[in-house]
């Protein structure tokens, strides 16, 4: 009985050594190594659902539709020589009579833009002012192809270009709808600013958000109507490429900017830039189509000048906005609608006038053919009239 005790003690003491043991071998740390790795995974898991969001979704799917142009342009310029100083000289021409002759002499201007495709067949929408008066346009691809391009179409005034290169199966980007823009969402301006296209054939990236829309004015006889403004950076050599939305669809054509940043190779961003809405980039690829012109060669028949405090008062009139009417072309369009000297025109197809660009902006945006109606003050009545606008513009026509 008393070995049975001692075997149950000498057991027990053993199973409380090995359980002493268990007890040390077990840890009540975690090696630094161990951390290491499970926070890497956790933070490479963080990282990528962070980093991919819209913004690099819609950038993925914009870029391989992205191009850049570079375009040759001829300029005719005139010049004169040294007989043109003879010519200038009153005695030469009494004794020999003027013999002046128009010199002129081309040149070549090398010029680079952006634009982007859209559709698979090689449609390329991009500014007029990049290569609308190009003789030779050379179009770039991400995949480094190059391709000759034809203009289809362009339209000066409201500065869009479409162009058309020989291939299939191309990528393209989609185009939104501009009037349901939200002022301060993210857009995303891709592009090929000073040319930075040709180092690796990708476009360049900027992000930023809708600052403000609906704004109009007039540049170099052009005429850009609801405006989308930007933040995102637009340099030279962004004009023509797509301002798109999160989504990647395209919300405009980035076309002008504003800035105090100027060098020899161009104008960089200052965070104002505007973009032609695409709402209206699509009603003139539409006409462009379908009659491969757009035709805004009409005369008007008519001047004005911007009403002010000074002529309203000799015209004795109670009102100091608007435009008045100087003159009258005989037998021309205006005269025919009863349009008179001194008329006011306080209205163009239903939109105020309080300024001589707002006349510039409505009838320079106007097409042959068209009708615009103006609302006139005349002896202190207010009176409509219909102009037709289907005589030829002549030329030095100042509308």
């Amino acid at each position: 009985m008393k070995f049975i005790k001692i075997l149950t003690l000498l057991i027990i003491s053993f199973l409380s050594i090995q359980s002493c043991n268990s007890q040390t071998n077990k840890k009540v740390y975690v090696n630094s190594e161990e951390v290491k790795t499970n926070n890497l995974a956790q933070s490479s898991q963080d990282i990528n659902s962070s980093r991919e969001n819209a913004i690099t979704t819609a950038v993925k799917k914009a870029s391989p539709s992205i191009v850049g142009i570079n375009v040759t342009e001829v300029r005719t310029v005139e010049y004169r020589d040294l007989f043109d100083f003879f010519n200038d000289d009153p005695f030469f021409q009494r004794f020999f009579g003027e013999r002046r002759q128009r010199r002129t002499k081309q040149y070549e201007v090398q010029g680079l833009g952006s634009g982007f495709i859209i559709s698979p067949d090689g449609y390329i929408l991009t500014n007029h002012h990049v290569a609308g008066n190009a003789s030779k346009i050379v179009v770039t691809t991400t995949d480094g192809k190059k391709y000759d391009a034809e203009i289809i179409g362009s339209d000066r005034t409201t500065d869009v270009a479409l162009l058309k290169i020989d291939a299939k199966n191309l990528p393209y980007l989609t185009l939104s709808n501009s009037d349901d823009i939200i002022i301060g969402e993210w857009v995303i301006a891709l592009g090929n600013p000073f040319g930075l296209f040709d180092l690796n054939a990708k476009p360049t990236v900027t992000v930023g958000v809708v600052s403000n829309t609906g704004v109009n004015f007039t540049q170099d006889g052009r005429v850009y109507k609801g405006m989308i403004q930007t933040d995102a950076a637009i340099s030279s050599g962004n004009s023509g490429g797509p301002l798109v939305n999160s989504l990647g669809e395209v919300i405009g054509i980035n076309t002008i900017i504003f800035s105090t940043a100027q060098s020899g190779r161009g104008a960089g961003s200052i965070g104002i830039g505007w973009a032609i809405p695409i709402n209206r980039v699509k009603k003139i690829v539409d006409k462009i189509i379908a009659h491969k012109e757009i035709n805004r060669s009409f005369n008007i028949g008519m001047e004005v000048r911007e009403l002010d405090e000074q002529l309203a008062r000799y015209l004795k009139l109670d009102i100091s906005e608007g435009v008045v009417v100087t003159a009258i072309e005989r037998n021309g369009p205006a005269d025919r609608a009863k349009i008179e000297p001194g008329d006011v025109i306080l209205e163009a197809n239903g939109q105020k006038i309080t300024k001589f660009d707002d006349y510039n902006i409505i009838v320079n945006d106007l097409m042959f053919g068209d009708t615009v109606e103006f609302l006139i003050l005349r002896d202190g009545k207010e009176l409509k009239r219909t102009v037709e606008l289907n005589v030829p513009r002549k030329r030095n026509d100042r509308r």
